[in-house]
């Protein structure tokens, strides 16, 4: 066994602050992206099931009046 191979590790070096922060302005702008993604497929969501309520309440006065 080599007596002097355990005794130095080698420590990673510690992140510097301005890299740190830099991180962290990237995870908070990737957070930001993703709700208004969220929020715009929310709200596309509602108007597509709005417009498939007006077009069946249509195709149900149609029938309707075809049936009379």
């Amino acid at each position: 066994m080599d007596a002097g191979a355990g005794a130095r590790k080698e420590r990673p070096k510690p992140r510097e602050p301005a890299a740190r922060l830099e991180k962290a302005k990237q995870r908070s702008a990737q957070q930001e992206l993703k709700q208004r993604q969220r929020a715009e497929i929310y709200a596309l969501n509602r108007v597509m099931t709005e417009l498939e309520q007006q077009q069946f309440d249509s195709f149900c006065k149609q029938m309707q009046g075809s049936g009379e």
